[in-house]
């Protein structure tokens, strides 16, 4: 299935955990922060709801205050304040699929080499955006292509364990890929401000 299909077939579970992990990629570091990364707690709500609400006040606190607003944070900090309190598919659907779409553009902007300017189409950008969360990856540089296969991959581990003994593995394994695109996308963002001094 198409990463649009798997959204729009996810049930709450899924969704809160798709949603919170494209923010947990692509939230930069925090500005002098210690300790766990902020949106951690939000990951053991998403088994069942229990506590999402007053554990998303929370993270929303621990990002608030921090000097760190750039074009990858701002967005980020954006749909954190839009997550929705209750755990229910409708809600959280929307909210993932602006979470996903968030993540894809702040991939796509850091895809051109090290060293030259971010690329920036909002034409072009939208329709090859909206091709791959489609099924089509024509066109798609790498770091796009690896962040759409990441979303699919969270959400098809998520499905596979929905209901069963094992759907707390499975939230395990979502949050080790997600872990691991954070990295990723770290290294690049570092690479480009070394190459932009």
């Amino acid at each position: 299935m198409s990463l649009l299909e798997l959204i729009a077939h996810a049930d709450e579970r899924a969704l809160a955990a798709a949603g919170l992990a494209c923010l947990d990629r692509c939230l930069p570091p925090l500005d002098g922060a210690a300790g766990p990364e902020p949106l951690r707690p939000l990951w053991a709500s998403c088994q069942d709801g229990r506590e999402w609400a007053t554990r998303l006040t929370a993270a929303r606190t621990a990002t608030a205050a921090t000097g760190n607003a750039d074009a990858a944070g701002a967005p980020v900090r954006a749909l954190l304040d839009a997550a929705p309190s209750d755990f229910t598919a409708v809600p959280l659907r929307q909210w993932a699929d602006a979470c996903s779409l968030v993540a894809l553009e702040i991939h796509l902007r850091c895809d051109s080499p090290a060293g030259e300017p971010a690329r920036y189409d909002a034409y072009g950008d939208e329709q090859l955006l909206k091709r791959c969360r489609a099924g089509e990856e024509s066109g798609a540089g790498p770091l796009v292509a690896g962040e759409l296969r990441r979303q699919i991959q969270i959400l098809e581990i998520l499905a596979e364990t929905a209901g069963t003994p094992g759907s707390g593995a499975g939230l395990h394994r979502a949050l080790v890929l997600s872990t691991e695109g954070r990295r990723v996308l770290r290294a690049v963002m570092s690479r480009r401000a070394r190459g932009q001094d």
